[in-house]
Formats: structure tokens, C-alpha cells, sequence
């Protein structure tokens, strides 16, 4: 969650980004309390990155729209991985991280459902991890996207799709 999908007004705003913050507190305070690292996966782009080809340029490694969201900071003893692609797990130290820590299951939040989240999940799933996705700790542009994805999570890559207390 990153200011430049969060924030009022941002390069690839997520409106409905800004609705899933406290769900998404709520579900890192719940695994801070019980030990569960904690890993903010983040878009770090080049300057000239090629998605911006796709997308308005973004999260360019080092600005304040690259940041996490002030409401959800991580802590001192969470792990930040910086990010160049739709995918937590592409040329990222991600896998690596979760097999040193003993990681089999792994809870997935943040924005958009169907790119970032849906190809974190694929790519999980093929290499054997056990997914959550809480339905509303999670976002899209549309709803309909949202309920595509979330679906396609549940049937292809079973995903337990569950709702954050």
C-alpha cells in the first residue's frame, strides 16, 4: 500500500485502496502480537521503467509515491522487499525470506487485486505455498475486477478467500 495507489489524487490511484487501511492494520497487529513476520512487498521502479509504457510512471525508487502509507508503517522488524514487476516473487528476495523464516502459509493484502495480488498468488502457488487473501484487506479499480480475480484466486490457485475480523 504505497502512496502513489493511496493517496487522493496519485498516478495510479485506487479509490477504494483507502477503504481496506484500517482492515489491513487490524490483520498486521494481529500477526505482530503473535510473531508472524511481516512483509511489505513494494513497487521500486527505475526512472525509465517499462511499465510506465502501460501505467503512469509510479513508484519510482526513492520518491514519497514509492513509500508506504503512513498509516500502515512498517516496524522495525518487518521486512521490506522492493519490487520491479506484477509479482512479490519475481527477482525479489521473497522466497528466500519466507523459507528462512518457515513461512508454509502466507496472507496476502493490499492493492490491486487483480495484478499485483493476482500474480503474487499465482506465483506462490506453483511454489507451494498455502494462500489467504481477507476479501476485504484487499482492492481493485472496479468491483468487477476485484470479484474476477478473487475468484480466479479461489478456482485455479485455491486461494481461501476469507473476510479480516
Amino acid at each position: 500500500m504505497l502512496n502513489d495507489f493511496v493517496k487522493e489524487g496519485a498516478p495510479l490511484e485506487v479509490p477504494k485502496a483507502r477503504a481496506i487501511i484500517d482492515n489491513i492494520k487490524k490483520e498486521l497487529k494481529k500477526s505482530r502480537k503473535k510473531r508472524i513476520p511481516v512483509i511489505f512487498c513494494c513497487d521500486a521502479h527505475k526512472k525509465f521503467d517499462r511499465e510506465f509504457k502501460l501505467w503512469s510512471r509510479h513508484a519510482v525508487k526513492g520518491t514519497d509515491g514509492a513509500q508506504v502509507i503512513k498509516e500502515l508503517h512498517p516496524h522495525r522488524q518487518d521486512y521490506l522487499v522492493n519490487k520491479t514487476s506484477y509479482s512479490c516473487f519475481y527477482k525479489t528476495s521473497l522466497d528466500r525470506i519466507l523459507k528462512r523464516c518457515g513461512i508454509t502459509h502466507i496472507i496476502i493484502t493490499g492493492v490491486v487485486t487483480n495484478i499485483c495480488i493476482l500474480y503474487t498468488v499465482a506465483e506462490a502457488y506453483m511454489r507451494g505455498y498455502q494462500i489467504v487473501i481477507p476479501d476485504n484487506c484487499v482492492a481493485a479499480l472496479t468491483q468487477h475486477e476485484h470479484q474476477f480475480a478473487i475468484e480466479q484466486m479461489r478456482h485455479l490457485f485455491h486461494a481461501d478467500i476469507i473476510s479480516a475480523s
